[in-house]
């Protein structure tokens, strides 16, 4: 029973959740995982690296949450804006939690998620 919390917690170690602190999902998911990295995306995070690395793994159908009040804020002209120049400008449309997990990517938290990585 001990090797497996062990080996649970290397796993959760190697996670590194990226979302904000005010964020309820990403508080949900740090209670799942609470010995994964969080790093806030505004203050900690350097975008004009981080994005291009997700949008080439993911892709902006992916990342971009068109669902929140910033994209509808957004100007017609803003919304041609290129993906990664578009969420470096504004880092609120970044779907969260962004999670980087043993080489791997996943954005959002559903469920198929929470159980692929609680294992």
């Amino acid at each position: 029973m001990s090797i497996q919390i062990n080996e649970e917690k290397k796993l959760h170690n190697k996670i590194t959740i990226y979302g904000f602190k005010n964020c309820d999902t990403c508080r949900k998911t740090l209670r799942v995982l609470p010995s994964a990295k969080f790093v806030d995306i505004r203050e900690e995070t350097d975008l004009q690296k981080k994005v291009p690395e997700w949008l080439n793994l993911i892709g902006a159908d992916t990342l971009i949450n068109t669902r929140s009040t910033t994209w509808r804020n957004l100007t017609a002209e803003e919304r041609t804006f290129a993906p990664s120049e578009l969420l470096v400008r504004y880092p609120t449309l970044i779907k969260r939690p962004v999670i980087e997990a043993n080489g791997r990517l996943c954005v959002g938290w559903t469920k198929a998620i929470e159980t692929e990585l609680s294992k």
